[in-house]
């Protein structure tokens, strides 16, 4: 299914001038930069709308009558994040990932989580050595 989302999501985004089986084929930095940086605002912005789905302003009625927090759109907060999955494909493309190195990456990654669940993770003594090993 998520090498179906992908094939989707590259159809769409062709259609918006960013290519993604071009940039997987010859990968540029410049333009991965720059397709990047447009795709990281486009879900930096879902996000900021998934957000408004809840009532997290600290200053405002609801938040004062104990409702802070509070998920008041539902329908709305689903299709934030399946906004945000159109994104964030778009970035993974920007990077010349396909489904299947998702796939591998996920998965090593969720070993690395599962470490460091196991060694009572903390952000104190966090580095980002555990991540070195994770490549495609």
């Amino acid at each position: 299914m998520l090498k179906e989302l992908f094939e989707k999501q590259a159809e769409l985004n062709k259609r918006t001038g960013f290519d993604a089986k071009a940039m997987r084929e010859n990968f540029d930095p410049q333009k991965a930069g720059v397709w990047l940086n447009n795709y990281i605002a486009a879900m930096s912005n879902e996000l900021e709308e998934l957000r408004d789905c809840t009532f997290w302003k600290h200053w405002c009625k609801e938040a004062k009558e104990g409702k802070r927090f509070l998920l008041n759109d539902l329908q709305n907060a689903r299709v934030e994040v399946t906004d945000m999955l159109f994104f964030w494909i778009s970035l993974a493309q920007c990077l010349g990932l396909d489904a299947d190195d998702v796939m591998r990456l996920y998965e090593q990654k969720w070993q690395v989580n599962q470490k460091r669940q196991d060694n009572n993770y903390s952000m104190a003594n966090k580095t980002e050595n555990d991540n070195k090993d994770i490549n495609l």
